[in-house]
């Protein structure tokens, strides 16, 4: 696991009703519960926190040990500043404790100045792990200090030696860090030790995903995504409409391929329609199709394309040439049944309900979650990309992990909701997401939408309707 992923972790937790308290208790907890395991009690411990989050670790884990143990508390920086309603609900604990020694150093000169030789060990919780470049003061004199005892009394860092990766970092004995070890950290032992995470969250798609997903990169126009999707054909023009109305509010610009024919019906501002000669698509469009992927970020292949045998063999001759990441849905994912092979060495991401899944793999998903997860983890793995089947419980592998998603209602059976969640999927490829990230957060915000709309009508709604609350729920997860 990824420092990034501790992050959506702990937001996904919080929708679940894990709140950040509960959280800086276990974390704290766990921390002195590691110190008493290794050195026993009766011990002299200081206790140096920052102002943020991991600091609120050190003022728990504070309280924790001063029930065995003489404990002063050292905080590095201003009161004012302690950072997060946790922190300062367990700082204010402390003050109001007889037993727990508290003093404020917002000066380096006096951090200096201090003597630690009577304690047996030093905590540092000074810095977390979002922390970027060297320390500065008065934080860095606290590590040059903790540093000075370093061989003659016991240094246990909280979640990472404060300072780290840069040369200026705390010479822990050892870091006490949490549910599990990080990719990122190396040349310092770890302690693992549990805070009530449950297994859901390996698998659960939540807001923590979507807030990192959604990310804007620049300030220009373009910068944050071009998408385009091809679709529409003599009978349907309704379908590629919803998928670049739903795209359109994620990234910068959607271009929208169509046969001229369907074209004709289609008048939105926000979108750049490029017409077709003909009723159908066929491989006649192909170089200039092909030309028109060197101007974006991703690409959307499938909504209403039809099952004109023509539009089936470009499908295929797109997608086995087109070198941007791809979402291939709807009649698109029919015409790549006939021959997988188009897929390899591409970059996708299919979105079958369970019908399509039998037509593509030959195999119906099986009802319970797990079983189907597994297969449809199986599939992506044989393919080598990503899978989203659709269903009350959107599942979503890249053959190596699996995701699911459970927002959504029964108004989502309405037809084209699919064309827009194939359209979100698009946008956040074009954002820079990988594709299992996502097709997981297309899923979670097309289905935070559609409860929005339930919320607001009842379960008898369209699809436009719930491309049209699209903004709402990305405001929700900027502010959850």
């Amino acid at each position: 696991m990824r420092i990034e992923d501790v992050y959506v972790w702990d937001i996904n937790a919080k929708w679940l009703g894990i709140t950040p308290y509960q959280l800086m208790e276990n974390a704290g907890a766990g921390v002195a519960r590691t110190i008493e395991e290794r050195f026993g009690k009766g011990l002299r411990i200081a206790v140096f926190s920052g102002t943020g989050n991991n600091g609120g670790d050190g003022f728990v884990a504070a309280r924790h040990l001063s029930f065995e143990n003489d404990v002063t508390v050292f905080l590095v920086g201003d009161e004012a500043k302690i950072r997060s309603e946790e922190a300062r609900h367990n700082w204010g604990i402390l003050k109001g404790t007889e037993f727990v020694k508290i003093k404020v150093l917002k000066d380096s000169a006096y951090i200096k100045s201090l003597d630690l030789s009577g304690y047996d060990v030093i905590m540092d919780a000074l810095l977390g792990a979002g922390t970027k470049g060297e320390p500065r003061e008065p934080v860095r004199s606290a590590i040059e200090k903790i540093n000075e005892y370093a061989g003659k009394a016991k240094i246990v860092s909280v979640d990472l030696p404060s300072g780290y990766p840069s040369e200026v970092h705390v010479k822990a004995d050892f870091a006490v860090t949490f549910q599990w070890d990080k990719e990122e950290y190396e040349g310092f032992e770890r302690v693992i030790v549990k805070i009530g995470y449950p297994r859901e969250l390996y698998h659960l798609v939540g807001p923590g995903d979507a807030k990192f997903a959604l990310r804007k990169k620049g300030q220009h126009k373009g910068q944050n995504g071009r998408l385009l999707v091809i679709g529409g054909s003599s009978s349907y023009y309704g379908a590629p409409y919803l998928a670049s109305r739903g795209a359109s509010y994620l990234v910068d610009l959607v271009y929208l391929a169509m046969p001229a024919e369907p074209a004709k019906r289609i008048s939105d501002p926000d979108l750049i329609l490029r017409p077709f000669s003909g009723e159908n698509f066929s491989k006649e469009h192909l170089d200039d199709l092909l030309e028109l992927t060197e101007k974006v970020d991703a690409v959307v292949i499938g909504p209403g394309i039809g099952l004109a045998e023509e539009t089936k063999e470009f499908v295929r001759e797109f997608v086995r040439r087109c070198e941007k990441p791809m979402v291939i849905d709807a009649d698109g994912l029919k015409a790549i049944a006939e021959d997988l092979g188009v897929l390899e060495g591409r970059t996708f991401v299919l979105t079958p309900h369970a019908g399509e899944f039998s037509v593509l793999f030959g195999v119906k998903p099986p009802g319970g979650l797990v079983e189907r997860a597994r297969l449809v983890q199986e599939k992506a793995r044989e393919i080598g990309g990503v899978v989203l089947l659709k269903g009350a419980y959107d599942i979503i592998s890249d053959g190596k992990t699996w995701k699911y998603n459970r927002t959504g209602n029964r108004g989502m059976t309405t037809g084209g909701t699919g064309d827009v969640l194939a359209g979100l999927v698009g946008a956040l490829l074009a954002l820079g997401n990988s594709p299992l990230r996502s097709a997981s957060v297309g899923a979670f915000l097309n289905g935070l939408a559609g409860d929005m709309v339930k919320e607001e009508l009842g379960e008898n709604f369209t699809a436009l309707e719930l491309a049209k609350r699209i903004p709402k729920a990305v405001k929700w997860v900027e502010e959850f």
